[in-house]
């Protein structure tokens, strides 16, 4: 995006330089340069906040103000330069009616193309130039840049929208499944450890009273908590194994939604529910990380048995630059969870293709 805008400040450059090659007076033709240089360094400024979303305000109002006065200061020294015979701060100008759509609201946008168009007018009037050659450089060609400028920020913010949305979408469903199994915990807990603490003080108080009684109360204290330990131990595991069908439809259904074509092969049937359990969780982490640390457009997810060993294949493109690898946390994890089973979690990355294999024993 930089480099498509920026062939409008090398425009902005070479006509107006042209302009300067022209001048017979030296003098002129280098507070021409200055001039120059200066108005092209204020616009790079501002077409570089323009698609920058994350830069603060206040470098985006001092760049608009830098551009503001180095464009003032170009009508007495860039106005003069080849006087007659180029139109030097014309081509200037219709580099700012160009930029004004990316920088203030419609509204503003016609008070500076208007501005600019009175400003070429009267450089032209000034130096003996002609108006209508002026203004047609001004208008003509500084309307049709801003054309192109406003689409191709315009989809810029929208690609930056919709990257912001997938990432978004990737939290939120993390978010989602640990308040589900949050849920799941305070439904397990909430009722013993109310229990628990009941009993326990009532022992308590029994203690000096009734000794006997505190004894019995405080073994229902222990059988309580040991139970509420079982239970919190089933809710745990049931996190653990989670279907791999389900998973698979979740992920795919969500890389789907993100704009990700994505194929799956249809797993196969005879799968050991550990092992399907296990590949749930590699496939469930995969795809995290494919939304978070890739710019992907297509992906493939292959399930096959191979004999006493199931292999799942997860292969996604956009895998260009930083991104996670064997040393991440997540596959980490994952491949103490693999080795614990005899399984292997293999990552490669080729060019810009990351694939990811993990392999569990299913038994003969």
């Amino acid at each position: 995006m930089l480099l498509s805008l920026g062939t409008g400040i090398w425009a902005s450059l070479l006509l107006p330089l042209l302009g300067v090659a022209r001048e017979p007076d030296g003098t002129r033709a280098a507070l021409g340069v200055v001039g120059v240089v200066a108005f092209v360094a204020g616009q790079a400024a501002v077409l570089y906040a323009a698609v920058t979303p994350w830069l603060p305000q206040r470098w985006r109002r001092r760049s608009q103000l830098g551009l503001a006065v180095a464009a003032s200061l170009t009508v007495p020294l860039v106005g003069p330069v080849a006087a007659g015979a180029w139109p030097t701060w014309a081509w200037l100008g219709a580099s700012l009616v160009g930029m004004a759509p990316l920088l203030v609201r419609p509204p503003v946008v016609l008070a500076v193309t208007a501005a600019t168009l009175a400003a070429s007018a009267g450089v032209a009037v000034w130096t003996g130039g002609q108006i209508s050659r002026s203004l047609l450089v001004t208008g003509g060609v500084g309307v049709s840049v801003a054309l192109v400028n406003w689409f191709q920020v315009w989809f810029w913010d929208l690609l930056v929208e919709a990257r912001d949305g997938q990432r978004a979408q990737a939290g939120l469903a993390a978010a989602q499944e640990r308040l589900r199994f949050a849920r799941d915990v305070h439904d397990v807990l909430g009722h013993s450890l109310t229990v628990i603490a009941l009993k326990a003080e009532l022992a308590a108080r029994l203690a000096e009273v009734d000794a006997e009684r505190a004894a019995r109360e405080a073994g229902e204290v222990q059988r309580l908590a040991l139970s509420a330990l079982a239970e919190v131990r089933e809710a745990v595991h049931g996190y653990r194994s989670v279907d791999l069908g389900e998973q698979l439809d979740a992920v795919a259904a969500v890389l789907r939604s993100s704009g990700i074509r994505c194929t799956v092969a249809p797993p196969p049937a005879d799968l050991p529910p550990a092992a399907a359990s296990d590949l749930a969780a590699v496939l469930r982490e995969a795809g995290t990380n494919l939304l978070r640390h890739s710019r992907a457009g297509w992906c493939r997810i292959e399930i096959v048995r191979d004999g006493d060993v199931a292999r799942l294949t997860v292969a996604n493109d956009g895998a260009a630059g930083g991104g996670p690898d064997e040393r991440s946390t997540g596959l980490r994890g994952l491949t103490d969870r693999l080795a614990g089973v005899g399984g292997r979690l293999r990552v490669r990355r080729e060019e810009n293709v990351f694939t990811l294999e993990a392999t569990v024993p299913v038994g003969s």
